[in-house]
């Protein structure tokens, strides 16, 4: 039992569960062309609520629905 105690205790404290969570779920660098995209995409859209609002057809109650 003790043997247990002292293997998880070395373990934790050599940072080997906190590097591999790390490595499991970390997100991925997005490349440039993506960014880029992404950027004039929600440049678009924050323009035509803009347009929209000073329109008088944007309603502020109904939210865009999400794509995942």
């Amino acid at each position: 039992m003790s043997l247990l105690y002292r293997f998880t205790k070395k373990v934790q404290h050599s940072g080997v569960l906190k590097e591999a969570r790390s490595r499991r779920f970390r997100k991925r660098v997005m490349n440039k062309n993506k960014r880029r995209a992404s950027a004039l995409h929600r440049e678009g859209k924050a323009a035509e609520v803009t347009r929209n609002k000073k329109l008088g057809i944007f309603d502020a109650e109904k939210k865009p629905a999400r794509r995942f």
